[in-house]
């Protein structure tokens, strides 16, 4: 049961990483890292499906094994959380909400920043996951 509840998990997570490849107000990688996370615990081939994907994969490994963001992701993800700040900022908000939010967002800003960065390049091909 527990196998199950896991790997409906890993989907849910899967499919919303998807829906954030193409929606730019959402992430992607946080809902993958997820996925992973649960399809370890339920399913292997669906946890290799998605370590070996051509697009996500290297950013899925390069997390697992060095808890690693690449700049690209770290200047997106300061971007994103910038633009949404400001928007928070200028909205009709109470005042508590956007203390909490900045709260919120400079927390998570300052962990994405203090993450290793990694070269996602040199990593660009499945031939060279196994060597990160």
């Amino acid at each position: 049961m527990k196998r199950v509840l896991f790997f409906t998990a890993g989907m849910g997570m899967t499919g919303l990483g998807f829906l954030g490849a193409f929606l730019p107000v959402m992430p992607s990688t946080v809902f993958l890292i997820t996925a992973v996370y649960f399809f370890s615990k339920s399913n292997q081939r669906f946890e290799n499906w998605l370590l070996e994907h051509p697009r996500f994969g290297p950013t899925l490994v390069a997390w697992r094994r060095y808890g690693a963001i690449s700049r690209a992701g770290k200047t997106a993800a300061a971007l994103g959380m910038s633009v949404g700040m400001f928007f928070m900022l200028i909205s009709p908000a109470p005042l508590w909400v956007k203390l909490l939010s900045a709260a919120f967002i400079g927390g998570s800003a300052i962990y994405v920043l203090s993450r290793p960065t990694l070269r996602m390049e040199a990593y660009s091909n499945s031939q060279n996951l196994q060597a990160l």
